[in-house]
Parts: C-alpha cells; structure tokens; sequence
C-alpha cells in the first residue's frame, strides 16, 4: 500500500523526535545528523526543488524542528515566501506559416526559451552563423553588406570551426549572443536552423530554463533543416551553405526573398517557495538588537534534467542533495538546537536560517537582503555551511572562505585551529557560488565552510550513505565555539571589503578577455538592465565608482537589459579599452568611465 508522502513525513517526524527527546539536547551526536540528512536526502522528497511538494516538506521538517528546539520563529509563522521562475513552457498560440503551409509547432518549429510573445510578418534574410568579430587575429562579419532592418534574420546555430577547441569563434557562437547581434542591426526577429555539426538528427531546441527570466527581446524560433530548405528556395540546402561556410571560411548571407509570418507563445511557470527563519533572543541588554546569522541552503535540484544544473542533464532521476546541502542543514539544526540550551550565556541574538532556491542563483539569500526581516546593519557576522559532508579522513581539509572580510577573523580563526588536527585552507573572499554571497554584498562580514566539491556533485549519486558523519560532527564541534565567541565579544567584528582582483582569462571555450569585476543581481526578474549586487575592490568597475545596487543599462552606448547581454558585451571589448557604461542609480542615469 502507497501512503501519501505528507503522511510519511509525519510518521518520520514523530519517530525522530520521539527519539530526540531521549538524547542530551546540547550535545552533537552522529545520531541526530544522521536521521537529518537521512529525512532531507530521501527519496520521498525528490530532490527538494523549489515550489515542489518535497520542497515544502523539508521546509516544514525544518521549521518544526527548530521551533521543537525551543527557537522562536519570525517572518510568516518562520516562513518568508518569494517567488521563482522555474520552468518556461510552449503556450497554445505558436504558428509559423510559409508559402502557405501551417508549420506543425514542435514537429516544424518551436519558439526558443528566450523569446520574446510577438506576432510579426517579415521577409526573411539568411546571415551565415550571425556572427560579428573584431579581433585583432579574426575578423569576421556575417551581417556584411545585409540589410535586415525590420526583417527577420536565418541563422545557423554553433560556429564555423566547429572542430576546433580552442578557436575564437566559440566566444560568440551563443545563441543569445546572436539575438544581440541581430536585436543591435533592429531584425524583428531571429530564426535559429540546426546544422549537422550542432544536431546530427535535426532535432529541435529543448525548452530548458536557463535560469533568467527576462527574454532575449526579440521573438526567436528554431525551426528544422527542411522548413529551412524551403524558406531559401530554388532547390537550395542549407547543408550546402554550411559546408560551404566552413570549407571556405567565408561569410555568406543573402535575402530569401521570402516572407513567413509567426506568433511566438512562451509561458513563463511560477511556483512560491520560501526561506525558513528563527531566532534565539541574546540576553544582554545592549547587544541583543544585534544578530550572528547562521545558515544553510535547503533546495537541490529535483529530478534534474537539461537546465537544472545537473552534471548528468540526460538522466531525469531523483538528485538527492545530501552533501548539497543536506549536510549544511544538519548542521545547522545541530547548532541551533545546542545555542538554545546555553541561550542564557549568548549576549547577542542569533539568527537561523535555511534558503530557498539557492541552485537557482542565489535567490533566496538575495531576496533576504533586499527584502531584510531584521536590520541587516546589525548583523555582525553571517556564517554558511554548504557541502560539509565529505570531510577526507585522509587529508583532513576544511576551506574557510570570507576570511578577508573582517579585520579580526584570521586571527579568531587561527586561535581556534591550533586546538585541532584539522588542516586547514582560507579563502579571503567574500563572494563566492552560496548564500553568504548575498550577505558580503549587504556589507556583512561572513564565514563559508565548505569541505570540497567531489565526483557526485550535482549528480543523482550525491546519497547519505556517502556522508562522513563523523567528520561532520567535527566540523560542527570546531564551528561552534567560533560562533559563540562571536556573539559574546565585545567589540563587533570590523567589515572589510575581500576579493581578488580581476585576472585577464584565457581564450579557451567561453572565455572573457575582460571583465568589470562585478557580482549580478541574478534575482531581479525585469528586463530593463543587469543590477550589480556587488562590486570587487580596485576592480575596473569599482575603480570607476561603480556601487551595489546600480543597474547596468548599456556599454558603449549599447543596451543591456539583462546577464546575457552583459555578458555578449564583454566578448566585443579588449583589455586596456576605456569604455562608457550608463547606469541607473536612485532614478538618476549616470555615465561612468571604466578603464579595462
């Protein structure tokens, strides 16, 4: 007999905490880790994605059991809800109709996960691979001599070395890219065709979602080679064409004089999930307004597949998350629950919070500091635990990241670990790929623990038979007197800006040749410009007096409406360029000068 999961979940509970109660409450026990990473990695919650069923459950697990430890819950009964965009999905409206022939959608053609909705008929010009270049070593140009003002443009997918790892081309074979390109010359729209070196069977585009909500701008299909075929005319074969493109390395881009008429249909899928928050209340007077936050992302990636950030997106199956970041929870309610029991000794408040959507970039974190439910100026340290469950027995590593960003921290740290065997490696940085992310960039001084990525990272594999729950509880054990002695000091910890300066990369698949040296806002969901959610000491943009919380909107004079754009933007500059970038601050749009 199938029992539902939600009554599951409740059984396990009550068993869990009939055993807890049964236990030394401040005491950290593998026991306890254990039935949490257990509970959170099984199979019953699928994953833990964002707005699922598993998702609210191990939001629920968790709340309860912090409010089971004595903590007192804030926000909406310890919940904070926001909203993500997890799935974007065909609507019922999309047509393409040529030379009178109804194209089948999803057989023919299908609108690319980064349309924009539009209706348009347009006469159709062919540009090659739509790729621009203007480098010192290539130059290329397949809008050559093309007028394509209003009109849509036919692109291949991919670029014309496709053989080779290390060409230049690669940098500017993305699809976004080319709605840039083609968005900049104003096409009205932009049709994707598959070549053989990018789809051997022709198929079409997968609707993933790429994790950014706001369209390219344009309306963009992908439609078949044979669709294709017909738009060009005359007995002509795009295979043909690219053949001759990569044989001859030569650009080529023609009118069809043909005109096909589309509407575009995309359905952007929203769930609401949430952060889980609680509080234990410090006992002096003074200090009490003041908060060390602790936390832990709780959300992994479902049952994964293309655009989920899985490292196996071809297999769809439960990615359990038990070293990420079952293990950071664990922790977390470790902590929390031996805080409470010595609450009376603890000068300063703490803050326990688990994120949502993390995966997703950040999200839950980021949507923390922009909507605080405590003042974000009087939390003095923000401390993360994320992947801690593979400690190797053997080397007997942990990396503490963010200890540049207080002036005491090395010296606490260090105090600390002369009383273990532990080795140990820091990390001065404030940023980094987790939520204490967000926090540096509010200002706040923050301390990442984290034992090392490994082969099951983000793959079905990552399962709580694989945890070291020994060499957890160490961690715990070594953490926590850190955060005690944080909260009882009495000066509050010294915020310090930490981050590395920015390197030039090298040419390699998808390299930059520049960078501004920036953190995006990857939480905002509107199309009108890349906010900077933070800005890395002496880098170019800081240099140029570039603060947390602009908008980028354009660079040299070109728009920018959201990450990709950004990001095609950088490809086309050169280190040691001086270059415009217009930015929106408080209301008020202001130019600044970077030099790259």
């Amino acid at each position: 007999m199938r029992f539902p999961i939600r009554f599951m979940a409740i059984v396990f509970g009550l068993i869990y905490f009939t055993n807890l109660s049964s236990q030394n409450q401040s005491e950290f026990t593998v026991k306890e880790i254990k039935d949490h990473v257990y509970f959170l990695a099984s199979d019953s919650l699928k994953g833990r994605k964002p707005g699922t069923e598993g998702g609210r459950i191990a939001a629920d697990y968790i709340r309860d059991d912090l409010v089971r430890s004595g903590l007192k819950t804030i926000g909406d009964d310890g919940f904070q809800y926001f909203s993500v965009t997890t799935s974007v999905e065909s609507g019922d409206s999309n047509h393409l109709i040529i030379n009178g022939y109804n194209a089948l959608p999803g057989v023919d053609f299908k609108p690319m996960n980064f349309s924009t909705n539009a209706s348009i008929t347009a006469e159709v010009i062919f540009a090659g691979y739509g790729i621009e270049i203007d480098h010192d070593s290539l130059k290329w140009n397949d809008y050559n001599g093309l007028d394509v003002d209003g009109k849509f443009v036919m692109v291949l997918r991919g670029d014309p070395e496709p053989s080779n790892d290390s060409s230049l081309f690669i940098s500017y074979g993305n699809d976004r890219d080319k709605v840039l390109t083609a968005k900049d010359r104003n096409a009205a729209g932009i049709i994707f065709v598959n070549g053989k070196n990018s789809s051997t069977s022709d198929n079409l585009t997968k609707n993933t979602f790429d994790r950014v909500t706001a369209s390219a701008g344009l309306p963009a299909i992908n439609i078949t080679r044979a669709v294709a075929d017909s738009i060009i005319g005359n007995g002509n074969s795009i295979l043909d064409i690219e053949d001759e493109i990569i044989t001859k390395k030569n650009f080529i881009g023609f009118n069809t004089h043909n005109s096909i008429d589309i509407s575009t249909d995309l359905r952007r899928m929203e769930v609401k999930t949430q952060n889980i928050i609680a509080i234990i209340e410090g006992s002096d007077d003074k200090l009490k307004d003041e908060y060390v936050v602790i936390g832990a992302h709780y959300d992994h990636l479902g049952m994964g597949g293309h655009g989920s950030g899985s490292r196996n997106p071809d297999t769809i199956a439960i990615h359990n998350g038990a070293d990420d970041n079952a293990s950071g929870v664990a922790a977390i309610l470790e902590i929390s629950e031996k805080l409470y029991s010595e609450r009376g000794e603890l000068r300063r408040s703490i803050v326990i919070m688990a994120f949502g959507a993390e995966e997703m970039g950040l999200l839950g974190s980021q949507f923390f500091t922009t909507e605080p439910l405590i003042d974000l100026n009087n939390i003095v340290l923000m401390v993360n635990f994320d992947m801690v469950g593979r400690f190797d027995d053997q080397t007997r590593s942990l990396m503490i990241a963010g200890t540049g960003t207080a002036e005491q921290m090395e010296d606490i740290l260090l105090s600390h670990e002369k009383n273990t065997d532990m080795n140990f490696a820091h990390s001065p940085e404030g940023y980094g790929a987790s939520d204490h992310a967000s926090f540096y960039g509010a200002g706040v001084p923050v301390m990442f623990f984290f034992t090392g990525a490994h082969d099951d990272y983000h793959t079905p594999k990552d399962d709580a038979h694989k945890i070291n729950y020994e060499g957890e509880r160490e961690i715990i054990d070594f953490a926590y007197p850190i955060i005690v002695e944080v909260a009882n000091s009495d000066e509050r910890l010294t915020y310090k800006e930490a981050g590395a300066k920015v390197k030039q990369s090298g040419r390699g698949r998808g390299g930059l040749k520049v960078k501004f040296g920036i953190m995006p806002d990857f939480a905002s969901t509107e199309n009108n410009g890349l906010g900077v959610g933070g800005v890395t000491p002496e880098g170019p943009a800081y240099n140029a007096g570039m603060k947390k919380g602009d908008k980028i909107v354009a660079i040299e004079g070109l728009p920018v409406t959201n990450i990709y754009d950004y990001m095609a933007r950088l490809k086309k500059l050169k280190p040691g360029q001086r270059v415009s970038v217009d930015i929106m601050r408080n209301g008020k749009k202001k130019i600044l000068m970077i030099l790259l």
